[in-house]
C-alpha cells in the first residue's frame, strides 16, 4: 500500500521558519519517501506505508520536541497504486 502525507507545523512564522518546521521537512526529507514537496505553508510526501508511518512517527515527535504547539496532517492511500 501507498500512502501520502500532508502535515503543518504551528507557530508560524512568516520572516523566517521556525526550528520546529525546519526539524519537520528534515524528518520528511530524510526519509525513504518519495514525491517530497516542502513548501512555506505545507509539505507533502509520498512512500510505502511502513516508511510513510514511521516518517510521521518521527515528524510528530521531534517537531513536537522543537517547539511545534500543533501538527496538523493528513494520511491518504493512493489508490490504484501497490508498494
Amino acid at each position: 500500500m501507498r500512502l501520502r502525507v500532508e502535515f503543518t507545523t504551528e507557530p508560524f512564522d512568516l520572516d523566517e521558519a521556525p526550528t520546529h518546521a525546519v526539524v519537520a521537512r528534515e524528518v520528511i526529507q530524510g526519509a525513504e519517501l518519495d514525491a517530497v514537496d516542502v513548501g512555506p505553508f505545507g509539505n507533502t510526501a509520498e512512500g510505502g506505508a511502513d516508511e510513510v508511518l514511521t516518517a510521521v512517527d518521527s515528524l510528530l515527535r521531534r517537531a513536537l520536541a522543537s517547539g511545534a504547539t500543533r501538527v496538523s496532517l493528513q494520511v491518504n492511500v493512493i489508490e490504484g497504486e501497490a508498494s
